[in-house]
């Protein structure tokens, strides 16, 4: 027998979307949302709308961003010099809580994936080759997962060729993990130890 109305069941499966989140959570977080003021749930739903609207890429890095370019590109205290690749944003915010790396990023919004038919043109690699021209270093900064490593390994190889060093992320991060639930400490280290990959 079906209990709960289908109004509440469309707002827990909204709320299941979200990574690490499951049904009981999801449903506490439906339950809890019924508990709010009208003028509340007006305003979040407002924010919300507001942000998406907002929100967009910075057309250097692909960092998410309300100002193109990004307030890291537009930074002059950070090191032109030093890249910092990673997956997506979520990942600057985790490496800048760190305070160990004052260089620029590049975003590639996703990693190799060829089950998924995610290959080199559905990343951001064609912006990342022309920003290569007075960087000294290259920080391969992915997650260490299969298609993290497929990826760091496919961006070493067509960055072998250039005037450039190429790092990535020392060990030490579990695999499977991903760089926005590690704690500060371990990624500070993990990026103090980078080493080269070729």
């Amino acid at each position: 027998m079906k209990i709960l109305p289908d109004s509440l069941e469309r707002i827990t499966q909204q709320f299941s979307r979200f990574p690490g989140i499951g049904k009981k959570t999801a449903q506490r977080m439906a339950f809890q949302l019924l508990e709010w003021p009208e003028e509340d749930l007006r305003q979040f739903g407002e924010v919300i709308l507001e942000s998406q609207e907002k929100l967009t890429t910075c057309s250097i890095c692909h960092l998410i961003t309300e100002a193109d370019p990004c307030p890291v590109c537009l930074d002059t205290r950070r090191d032109d010099g030093i890249l910092c690749i990673v997956e997506d944003s979520k990942d600057v915010v985790a490496i800048e809580e760190t305070s160990r790396f004052s260089g620029k990023y590049h975003i590639l919004g996703g990693v190799l994936s060829p089950l998924e038919g995610i290959g080199p043109d559905q990343l951001n690699i064609h912006s990342l080759m022309k920003r290569l021209d007075n960087i000294k270093e290259v920080i391969i900064a992915m997650n260490p997962s299969v298609e993290g490593e497929t990826t760091s390994l496919y961006l070493g190889r067509i960055l072998q060729d250039r005037d450039v060093k190429v790092t990535r992320l020392a060990r030490g991060i579990p695999s499977g993990g991903d760089l926005e639930y590690i704690d500060g400490v371990t990624l500070g280290r993990a990026l103090d130890d980078r080493h080269e990959i070729l």
